[in-house]
C-alpha cells in the first residue's frame, strides 16, 4: 500500500505548517486564527465532499493533526472532528466552514476509559429529547456554540445536539495542562435533538477511533518537534568545554529515541490505513497505536526534559508545552494500560 501523501495533502500540510509556524499566537483569545485556519481548508479536510468537505480519510486527518502537534495549537480541532463525525450526514455547513464552534462530550469520569458505555440518559419529549448526565473533561466547551453529547436512548447509544444556552445546562470551565481549556458539563433534563446515523453505536465507535488516530498523529508531530529541539540544544549547550552533543552516551540515547519515534509513526500509519481500508480489526490496530504512542510519548517527554535540564519545565520554554501536551495525550481516550488490555481482549474475540 502506498502511504505517500497526495499533492493536495502535501499542499495542506505546507500551508498549515507555515501558518502555525509564522502567524499562530496561542494567546490570541479570539476566533481570528480559527477563521483563518478554516479558510485554509483545515476543517474541510476532515469531511468528504458529500458533507461539504474535500477529504474525509484518516490520512487527511493525520496530515492536519501532525502539524497541530508541532505547534501545540489549542484551537478546537479535535472536538470539531469528532462532533462532525458523530453527526454523519447531519453535519451542518456552519461546522465545516468554521463559522460556529462544536464540542464533543462523550467521556464520563465515573466510567474511566470505557468507550462503549455512558451513564447519561435520554428520554423522549414530544418531537425532541431530554438529557440528564455528567460529562467531562470536554475540551473547548466554554467556547462552543453547540455540543454533541452521547447518551443512552431507547435503542442504545446515540448522539444528541445540545444548545449550551438551554435550560438545565451547567458548564464549569478550567485551564488544562497544555495551556488550553476544558470543562465539566452537567445536564439536568436538558432539551436536545437526536442527530447522526440510525446506528448510533457504530457511528460513535468510528468517531472514537478517528479521534484516537488524530491524537496519535498529534503526538507524532510533538515527538518530532521535541527530538529536533533537543538535538539543537545539544549542539549549543556546553559542558566541560565542549557541546554536550559530542558526548557518546547522549548520542546513543537520542539514537534510541529516534528509533522509538519511527516505530510510533509506523503504528499511527497502520491505524490510519486500517480505518481507511475498513478493516475488521481496525479497533484493535487503533488500540495498538495508542498504546505505542502512550509509552513512547512518555519516554520522549522525559528524555527531552532530562537532557534540557530545569529550563525544560518553565512556561517560557516552548518545548515545555510540547512535553506537557504529549503526556496529556497519553491519558486522553484511554491510557496505555487501557489500550493494552483492549488490544488483548479484541484479539481474543
Amino acid at each position: 500500500m502506498n502511504f505517500d501523501l497526495s499533492e493536495e495533502q502535501r499542499l495542506l500540510a505546507d500551508s498549515l505548517g507555515g501558518y502555525l509556524g509564522k502567524r499562530y499566537d496561542r494567546d490570541a483569545g479570539d476566533r481570528t486564527h480559527w477563521s483563518a485556519l478554516a479558510e485554509l481548508g483545515v476543517i474541510g479536510a476532515f469531511f468528504d465532499p458529500t458533507r461539504g468537505g474535500f477529504g474525509g480519510s484518516a490520512f487527511d486527518v493525520a496530515v492536519v493533526f501532525e502539524q497541530i502537534g508541532r505547534a501545540v495549537a489549542i484551537e478546537p480541532f479535535l472536538g470539531t472532528l469528532m462532533a462532525g463525525t458523530a453527526m454523519g450526514d447531519d453535519v451542518p455547513e456552519a461546522l465545516v466552514t468554521g463559522t460556529e464552534l462544536f464540542a464533543f462530550a462523550h467521556q464520563e469520569a465515573a466510567l474511566r476509559h470505557d468507550p462503549d458505555t455512558v451513564l447519561t440518559t435520554a428520554v423522549p419529549d414530544g418531537a425532541g429529547w431530554r438529557l440528564t448526565g455528567h460529562k467531562g473533561p470536554v475540551r473547548g466547551i466554554e467556547q462552543a456554540d453547540h455540543i454533541v453529547v452521547t447518551s443512552i436512548g431507547p435503542t442504545g447509544l446515540a448522539s444528541f445536539l445540545v444548545d449550551p444556552a438551554s435550560e438545565g445546562v451547567s458548564i464549569r470551565g478550567y485551564p488544562m495542562i497544555d495551556g488550553g481549556r476544558g470543562g465539566e458539563l452537567v445536564l439536568d433534563n436538558t432539551p436536545a435533538r437526536l442527530v447522526g446515523p440510525k446506528d448510533g453505536a457504530s457511528a460513535i465507535a468510528r468517531t472514537l477511533m478517528i479521534g484516537t488516530v488524530a491524537l496519535c498523529w498529534e503526538a507524532v508531530g510533538i515527538m518530532d518537534h521535541l527530538r529536533d529541539a533537543t538535538l539543537d540544544y545539544m549542539r549549543i549547550r556546553t559542558q566541560f568545554g565542549r557541546a554536550i552533543g559530542s558526548f557518546q552516551v547522549l548520542q546513543h540515547r537520542m539514537a534510541d529515541l529516534a528509533i522509538d519515534i519511527e516505530q510510533a509513526r509506523s503504528a499511527a500509519i497502520n491505524a490510519a490505513a486500517a480505518i481507511d481500508a475498513g478493516r475488521r480489526d481496525a479497533a484493535r490496530v487503533v488500540s495498538a497505536a495508542k498504546y505505542t504512542i502512550g509509552t513512547t510519548g512518555t519516554r520522549v517527554a522525559e528524555e527531552s526534559i532530562q537532557i534540557h535540564g530545569g529550563i525544560a519545565m518553565t512556561w517560557e520554554f516552548p518545548s515545555s508545552l510540547h512535553a506537557k501536551r504529549l503526556i496529556q495525550i497519553g491519558q486522553e481516550h484511554g491510557d496505555a494500560d487501557h489500550h493494552l488490555a483492549r488490544f488483548v481482549a479484541l484479539a481474543a474475540a
